[in-house]
């Protein structure tokens, strides 16, 4: 059986009570026509409204992003194409430069053949016919003589072996340069495009290091001036010194009537004392040609070998300015490409949130039964 005589719960009636009371007390007011009153959710519309500004505030930061990434993007392109225009502006000044202090025409190997004062620099073999340097031996007064051809003929070939090693160490040292800024300016734009942020930064330190590389150049510059005055000054002194021991121990003063060698120079012989050339001079005669021949072939070649680097040097310049272009021009379209991806995805985007807006939120039409549930309860 059950039992149904049990107690009631009081806390639980007063609750229902309470519940009752309230909903008639609700529908009073709400019933009430002078009372109520008739419009749309205001919370509902201010939250809405709050969302809209939200999602608008949200478009601005997106393309704001867009726009500041474009100029930063753009800034550095530019500052690139300024370093890279400076950079040029340098090494041409620095060529310039080179140019106008170790290649001026005294520098030159054939100078003393062209130079238009060598006539009034060259000492005459003799003044008159009292110079005290005319002796009884020294037939001064034909033409063609050249006591010091030997001595001045080995002086060139040192001098001009000198020129050749000169040369090559400076293109030696000029290349080494050229690749250590190469190698900075490739490490910048490097650092450049890892740290946008720390560009500045970076500018400074390259231009720092680019202003040390000008000055050491300029100081190997200043001393390879200084070694060159030292060296002419030294070749002065040696020519000095030669002609004063050839003077002294030469056949003029000292008259020997046994050498059948003529004063004209080595090449010449008095006819009434000589008796034929030696096998030593034929032999020495071949030698030295064959000497010659191997200096201007050598010669020769070390030329076709600087055209053939200068050639390849010009096409890896040539090469690397078009790998830079085209690495460029990889960037930025990737950047429009980008760019193009976010506007078809943000366009979707507006066209889906368009969609859903007019297919499910302004769509729900009113019909009869949605009147008719009015006045029914307070709720």
């Amino acid at each position: 059986m059950y039992k149904l005589d049990l107690p009631i719960d009081l806390k639980e009636a007063a609750a229902i009570e309470r519940r009752r009371n309230m909903e008639l007390e609700r529908q009073n007011r709400i019933f009430n026509a002078k009372v109520r009153t008739i419009g749309v959710d205001v919370q509902a519309v201010k939250e809405q409204v709050h969302d809209r500004k939200l999602q608008e505030e949200r478009e601005n930061h997106r393309h704001e992003a867009f726009a500041n990434d474009m100029i930063r993007n753009d800034k550095i392109a530019e500052l690139l194409t300024r370093r890279k225009e400076q950079d040029v502006r340098n090494l041409n000044k620095a060529l310039n430069e080179f140019r106008s202090l170790n290649q001026q025409p005294d520098a030159r190997r054939e100078w003393d053949l062209n130079d238009p004062e060598a006539r009034k620099k060259d000492k005459p073999a003799r003044v008159s016919d009292d110079d005290p340097r005319c002796g009884i031996s020294g037939v001064q007064k034909f033409d063609g003589e050249d006591l010091n051809s030997k001595a001045r003929k080995k002086l060139m070939e040192e001098q001009m072996r000198e020129w050749t090693r000169r040369q090559a160490e400076e293109k030696r040292l000029q290349e080494a340069r050229q690749k250590e800024a190469d190698r900075l300016y490739d490490l910048h734009r490097r650092e450049a495009d890892e740290r946008a942020m720390e560009l500045a930064k970076a500018e400074e330190e390259c231009r720092r290091a680019i202003n040390e590389s000008m000055r050491d150049y300029n100081n190997s510059l200043s001393a390879e001036q200084a070694e060159k005055a030292r060296l002419a000054k030294q070749q002065e002194l040696d020519d000095n010194f030669t002609e004063i021991i050839n003077h002294v121990n030469g056949d003029v003063l000292t008259e020997n009537p046994d050498v059948a060698e003529s004063a004209f120079g080595p090449h010449r012989v008095i006819t009434d004392r000589w008796k034929g050339m030696s096998p030593e001079q034929l032999e020495e005669i071949r030698r030295i040609q064959e000497l010659q021949r191997q200096e201007k072939k050598r010669i020769q070649e070390d030329e076709a070998e600087r055209d053939k680097e200068w050639e390849r040097q010009r096409l890896f310049d040539a090469r690397n300015s078009l790998l830079m272009e085209r690495e460029q021009d990889r960037i930025k379209k990737g950047l429009e490409k980008e760019q193009v991806e976010s506007n078809v995805r943000l366009g979707s985007e507006q066209k889906s949130n368009l969609e859903y807006m007019d297919k499910e939120v302004y769509t729900n039409r009113p019909t009869a039964a949605y009147f008719q549930q009015w006045n029914t309860t307070s709720r």
